[in-house]
């Protein structure tokens, strides 16, 4: 199987930074795009960047400028730099990647869509 493990969240007051991983591991031929999303309680789980496997990234509008998305293809890690982070921002944030196993290979099937189990970060006033 595939499985996706995010870390470092964790508490930082407003202003502050963090960075968040996410490493894929399992029968992984290769990832394409990766993503990361946000769900603070009693709302919508949001997009908040992405990234391809040639490195095109994308990103929200309220996190532009702030926000970094990034990936290590070899070690089969995205990471997510977040600066000036804000109270509002406080959310379990969750890793996404669609990934092309063996299996895809060789089935000629469509590449899956995979989850973290999310992290969360808390940002105090």
């Amino acid at each position: 199987q595939v499985q996706l493990v995010e870390s470092g969240g964790g508490l930082v007051q407003a202003g502050g930074s963090l960075r968040l991983s996410c490493a894929a591991s399992g029968s992984i031929f290769s990832i394409n795009a990766m993503g990361w999303y946000r769900q603070a309680p009693g709302k919508q789980r949001e997009l908040v960047a992405t990234i391809t496997s040639g490195g095109s990234t994308n990103y929200a509008d309220s996190v532009k400028g702030r926000f970094t998305i990034s990936r290590d293809n070899a070690k089969n890690t995205g990471y997510l730099q977040m600066n000036s982070l804000k109270t509002e921002e406080t959310a379990d944030y969750y890793c996404n990647a669609v990934v092309v196993t063996a299996v895809v290979v060789a089935t000629k099937v469509n590449p899956k869509n995979y989850w973290g189990q999310g992290t969360q970060v808390t940002v105090s006033s």
